[in-house]
């Protein structure tokens, strides 16, 4: 029996790139394309429309000499200026059987520091939040400047989730937050 760390499999290397450029640059289409070229695959993706620029998240997995060969393609495609480029190695997510997945929405009248707020509520708690998106808006019939965001969180399954639920719902009454908190349907 040996002592010996168990080998990773050769395809458990990964890079992760994160790219803004404008739409019609079309970061996700280069970056995919430099992602097969060198023989990896996209484990995963993500892409944003935020202000004029298009935000593109690539998780490339691959062993590890096409890994080093896409780290050099990404460095030539950010060198030439067409769109802003960040990227480094990193692991597969852990997955996190303990926590149970739940979806928060809330709408409110938009105020600075809402987003601040929310977040600090979770990491006092320690929920991790998993995915997010917010955005402000007017509304059709008054005008009146709105936030609206989708939450995903994981929600330790020690938690006694009522008593999360009503200092949630507590939380968003003392700030005047429209919200809902419920288990994420798969």
């Amino acid at each position: 029996m040996s002592n010996r760390a168990a080998r990773p499999n050769a395809n458990d290397n990964f890079l992760l790139a994160s790219a803004l450029a404008s739409p019609d640059q079309s970061p996700l289409l280069a970056l995919c394309k430099r992602v097969a070229d060198c023989g990896c695959n996209v484990a995963e993706a993500r892409v944003a429309a935020l202000g004029a620029e298009l935000s593109v998240q690539v998780l490339a997995q691959g062993p590890w000499d096409a890994i080093a060969k896409l780290e050099t393609a990404l460095a030539k495609l950010d060198r030439n200026g067409e769109m802003r480029l960040v990227q480094f190695r990193t692991n597969a997510k852990q997955q996190q059987s303990s926590c149970l997945p739940y979806i928060v929405e809330v709408i409110a009248s938009d105020k600075a520091g809402i987003l601040f707020q929310l977040a600090e509520f979770f990491a006092n708690r320690n929920i991790s939040i998993e995915q997010l998106h917010s955005t402000r808006y007017q509304a059709m019939q008054t005008g009146a400047d709105m936030f609206s965001a989708q939450i995903t969180i994981g929600i330790p399954s020690t938690m006694h989730l009522a008593a999360l639920r009503d200092d949630f719902l507590e939380f968003c009454d003392g700030l005047n937050l429209d919200a809902i908190m419920d288990p994420m349907k798969f």
